[in-house]
């Protein structure tokens, strides 16, 4: 059987799509972050209402705020980890520790990254406690189109919500109108390292067919 190159491409893609946290400080062109959201709003969204919106954050001194604000979770939950470094059937400690060390990495370098996207829904009044997680549903598909535009461009990401630990902080820096929540933080620029295929679980182990048992 023939191999069809666009199914070929599309989950060499996915297969190698893997979270970059360490970025270099690099320009990216705003052409190409404008063709990352264009991929991003191609995702489905709740009832088709649209409703998904991306704050692209590259001035210094903005960046230097959120990442003042990010730290302060990453360090906490950083330490938290490491008490506690538990081998994973799929991940053993070492690597497990070098995850985190990854993570620590970006919370200690935000600043220095070109580009720092919010992954935002306006809800179009202000939202009410209740309706907030609503709008995560019409987000985060969103947000994986991203990823995957964001890795044909030989850009590197990862969905982090650490930094929304303060939302109010968050709010008032970006100056997020009422109607808006902010749902993830998507760090992107050049990879210092390099892209190849994911270790993830067989799909036979997370299945089950018509119920649990």
């Amino acid at each position: 059987m023939s191999t069809n190159p666009s199914e070929e491409k599309l989950f060499e893609v996915m297969y190698t799509t893997r979270a970059m946290r360490k970025l270099k400080p690099d320009e990216v062109p705003e052409d190409v972050l404008v063709k990352l959201i264009d991929a991003a709003n191609r995702a489905a969204s709740g009832s088709n209402a649209q409703g998904a919106r991306w704050v692209i954050v590259r001035d210094a001194e903005q960046r230097s705020k959120i990442a003042a604000v990010n730290k302060v979770p990453v360090d906490a939950y950083y330490e938290d980890q490491l008490k506690n470094l538990p081998e994973l059937p799929h991940q053993n400690r070492e690597k497990r520790k070098r995850m985190f060390d990854a993570v620590k990495w970006q919370g200690d370098n935000l600043q220095h990254i070109p580009a720092i996207i919010f992954a935002c829904y306006d809800f179009g009044a202000p939202v009410p406690e209740a309706m907030r997680g609503m709008g995560m549903m019409s987000v985060l598909p969103g947000v994986q189109n991203l990823l995957l535009a964001a890795r044909a461009h030989g850009l590197g990401g990862t969905l982090t919500t650490l930094g929304l630990t303060d939302r109010d902080a968050i709010r008032e820096i970006l100056g997020l109108p009422e109607s808006v929540e902010a749902y993830a933080i998507i760090p992107v620029g050049y990879p210092m390292g390099t892209f190849g295929p994911v270790t993830r679980l067989p799909a036979e182990e997370t299945i089950h067919w018509d119920s649990w048992s």
